[in-house]
């Protein structure tokens, strides 16, 4: 079970074998949608947009965000009513992390296992500086230079603000805010850093594995901001992530209004290399 937790593909399957309750077969997919959003926040100078899988499993919502036109409205229309073992097996990725995140969600939802904190109401980019300010802190004291995959200006911002070196990287390429490149190989810039601060959405674009790898054989910090495998993500602690925010749908940029994201503090693997799981 130990390799379980170095692979996301693993993982399902463990889930799928009743990892976490072996109620896979009976649980069923009730709402399946995408979410299509786009937002320059007030006073930024840029844009960005995301698409997002969600499924709900009895109260729960799970996520994986994708690229535009990755999936159609026919493959999201099947979900609904199939079982989550059922899912766990689907040939789209983005569909078995959704499945698992919202299976796993109604299993061990965030505030019985986690420190809930909570985000004040405010305009879209008050509450991207307020999460941003809560994800950075999460990086060790230590740190200086950060390898920062999946580009988020607010992100930036508070590194900036701690005087925390970075590089952005985002396989969209582009500038920042501050008209800086922005890298498109996480793997060809990781070794110049010494933490990452990676999205959620690594785990749905077949760049997680390699990451993880690479932390665990260098002990280097892992600190995630997951919207994306929100509740898979926090299976990973000590097997190489090392600490997570972790927010459930409604993500914050769908609502002005106060909500919460939870705040998952791991062990420290004291030996790279080695499952201490």
């Amino acid at each position: 079970m130990k390799d379980s937790f170095l692979s996301l593909d693993a993982f399902t399957a463990a889930v799928g074998a009743g990892l976490a309750g072996d109620e896979v077969d009976e649980a069923e997919v009730s709402v399946g949608f995408l979410t299509q959003q786009g937002v320059r926040h007030s006073g930024r100078g840029r844009s960005y947009r995301n698409h997002v899988l969600s499924l709900r499993v009895e109260d729960a919502v799970g996520s994986c965000a994708v690229e535009p036109g990755v999936l159609s409205d026919e493959l999201v229309i099947d979900c609904v009513g199939a079982s989550v073992g059922r899912l766990l097996r689907h040939p789209e990725p983005a569909v078995r992390i959704a499945a698992a995140d919202a299976y796993l969600m109604s299993r061990h939802p965030h505030h019985e296992h986690a420190e809930e904190v909570r985000l004040r109401r405010g305009t879209s980019l008050q509450k991207s500086l307020q999460r941003a300010d809560i994800v950075v802190g999460m990086v060790p004291d230590h740190v200086r230079r950060v390898l920062v995959i999946g580009v988020v200006n607010s992100l930036l911002h508070q590194l900036r603000r701690r005087g925390i070196d970075y590089v952005a990287c985002d396989f969209k390429g582009g500038v920042t805010e501050w008209d800086e490149p922005i890298a498109r190989d996480a793997m060809a810039e990781v070794d110049g850093c010494d933490a990452v601060l990676a999205s959620g959405m690594v785990a749905g674009n077949d760049t997680f594995e390699p990451l993880l790898a690479h932390v665990r054989a260098a002990g280097k910090p892992l600190v995630m901001f997951a919207q994306t495998a929100s509740a898979v993500l926090p299976w990973f602690l000590g097997s190489g992530v090392t600490a997570i925010s972790a927010e459930p749908y409604p993500f914050f940029w769908l609502d002005g209004g106060a909500g919460s994201l939870y705040r998952y503090l791991g062990p420290r693997n004291s030996e790279p290399g080695k499952d201490i799981r």
